[in-house]
């Protein structure tokens, strides 16, 4: 059996239910998702980690929300508020909102106290303090949530198939209802491929935003050189 002809044959992409109307909705599901996401964690996590109380939210609603089994939870939002796109969206959004509320948390709260200090000393408000130095000081971690979360996002929107919905993750279903297992595979590949290309394009959008200074090489750690003392040996003894 040639496992990978479905993928590559021209009639699968086009027409209705093809790869790419599949993909159009997979892309809206995720970026719905995604919007709804960082509308509530970034200001919640901004806040919080802005003024430090509430940091004990931010850990067990993180840990509580990513425990939850998205499919389960599908299960019961479905049970309670019928077929519709309604319920796959709220249990996307619970998962997606852990990783950028604890990013945009840590981020803020983890910018260095000398230059709050600083920027309370010129004069700064506290809402200054928030969006011209913390925040901008905080992208890093910022955008490293919102990638996760991203890619969490794409690989589970699959469950929209689940209750009559579209998304890449209508191959998947279709082709395990009947045992068509070409078409599964070429739905698994093409969930991937999206989950890179996404992971690609938010990297190269946090490169551009992000400050070159704030920029470090993963896995790299800072190291303090030591300054050559520019005076003779005789005097420096």
């Amino acid at each position: 059996m040639n496992y990978f002809g479905w993928l590559f044959d021209a009639a699968n992409w086009t027409g209705q239910g093809g790869v790419f109307q599949r993909l159009l909705e997979h892309i809206g599901y995720t970026a719905l998702t995604m919007a709804i996401a960082m509308v509530l964690a970034i200001p919640l996590g901004a806040w919080i980690g802005h003024t430090g109380r509430g940091g004990f939210l931010v850990v067990g609603l993180a840990n509580g929300l990513r425990a939850l089994p998205t499919l389960g939870l599908l299960v019961l939002l479905v049970g309670a508020i019928g077929i519709g796109l309604i319920g796959p969206l709220i249990a996307l959004v619970i998962l997606a909102v852990p990783p950028i509320l604890a990013g945009t948390y840590a981020g803020v709260r983890n910018v260095d106290s000398a230059v709050v200090d600083a920027a309370r000393g010129m004069g700064m408000r506290g809402r200054d303090v928030l969006f011209r130095v913390e925040l901008p000081n905080a992208l890093p971690l910022v955008v490293g949530g919102i990638r996760s979360s991203t890619l969490q996002v794409i690989s589970t929107a699959t469950i929209a198939a689940y209750v009559a919905l579209g998304g890449l993750g209508r191959f998947i279903v279709d082709g395990l209802a009947i045992r068509d297992f070409p078409e599964m595979i070429a739905g698994s590949i093409l969930v991937a491929a999206l989950a890179i290309a996404a992971d690609l394009l938010l990297a190269a959008l946090q490169k551009t935003l992000v400050s070159p200074g704030l920029q470090t090489a993963p896995g790299r750690s800072r190291r303090l050189r030591a300054v050559p003392d520019p005076r003779p040996a005789s005097q420096a003894a």
